[in-house]
């Protein structure tokens, strides 16, 4: 089994959505649009949250946990990289760092290629893994996961000053909207705008240069690296995000979660715990926006 990892090429996923559209298996009533549970100042400093302030969960007895042993990958900037001084750095391993804390307990980070990271968990190198792992029927069933704490959006995006309605179905009529051929992305785009024209690009790249040059009113894709590339050099500022962002998980996932071995209850229930206390006292929110300038929700 390989497990996949958010915000990067997921062409394979792109393709069986694709096969199961064609099928009927994925259709549904209309487009599902998530509301970021936080939202600081404006839509650019939008921040998820996907923690049920109602439904609290408990501590559980940490007793017996001495330290907690982690792994990440070395080479996927924000989440996980190594530092200008060798050490973890990125989004993920920071939020490791605050869940120690939070749990008042010692931890280590180590750094591993994303492909050594499961199968490390699995041979108890390490009590948990936080690498941007996408959580699947697949990976399910072979480790446990805490619960999501991002999932991956989906996102349009127009040029600057262009007047584009809000991207709802019925209003993107004839509009031409990139989109990377094969994705998950494309097969959402034609099961529910269906009167919306796609072009299919083979590359992300592509697609963003279709837009920039105007060869396209819109692009649709992957949240989170449109995100950098509208704060990157290479868009030119030429570009915004409108509308959205549509969190379909049979499209787009359930999210990405901590892993650990099958049956460790205990921890998995203290990474849930911490995560929403992190999120309550607002430490997530500060995380985030520390990382994501432009945020992909």
């Amino acid at each position: 089994m390989t497990p996949r990892r958010t915000a990067g090429a997921r062409a394979g996923c792109g393709l069986l959505a694709a096969a199961l559209v064609g099928l009927g298996l994925l259709a549904g009533p209309a487009p599902t649009r998530a509301q970021p549970a936080v939202a600081a100042g404006d839509a650019a400093a939008a921040v998820p949250g996907f923690w049920d302030p109602r439904r609290r969960p408990e501590r559980p007895d940490l007793s017996r946990v001495s330290r907690i042993r982690f792994l990440t990958e070395f080479d996927y900037p924000p989440f996980n990289y190594a530092g200008p001084d060798g050490q973890p750095a990125g989004f993920n391993v920071d939020l490791a760092r605050l869940i120690c804390e939070e749990l008042k307990l010692q931890c280590t980070i180590q750094m591993r290629r994303f492909d050594t990271l499961l199968p490390a968990l699995r041979e108890n190198r390490a009590e948990a893994v936080i690498a941007s792992l996408s959580v699947t029927p697949e990976t399910r069933q072979q480790f446990d996961f805490s619960d999501p704490y991002y999932r991956m959006p989906a996102r349009f995006v127009a040029r600057r000053g262009d007047t584009i309605p809000d991207p709802v179905p019925e209003a993107l009529e004839g509009r031409k909207v990139a989109v990377v051929a094969g994705s998950a992305h494309e097969a959402y785009l034609k099961a529910f705008f269906t009167e919306a024209v796609a072009h299919p690009y083979p590359r992300r790249e592509a697609a963003q240069d279709a837009l920039r040059r105007g060869e396209v009113d819109l692009l649709f894709g992957d949240g989170v690296g449109l995100a950098f590339w509208l704060n990157g050099t290479d868009s030119a500022n030429c570009c915004v995000f409108v509308g959205g962002p549509f969190m379909e998980s049979r499209y787009f996932g359930e999210g990405v979660g901590i892993a650990v071995r099958r049956g460790n209850d205990t921890l998995r229930l203290a990474f849930n715990w911490a995560l929403f206390r992190l999120w309550e006292k607002g430490r997530f929110t500060d995380l985030w926006l520390r990382h994501f300038p432009i945020s992909p929700f």
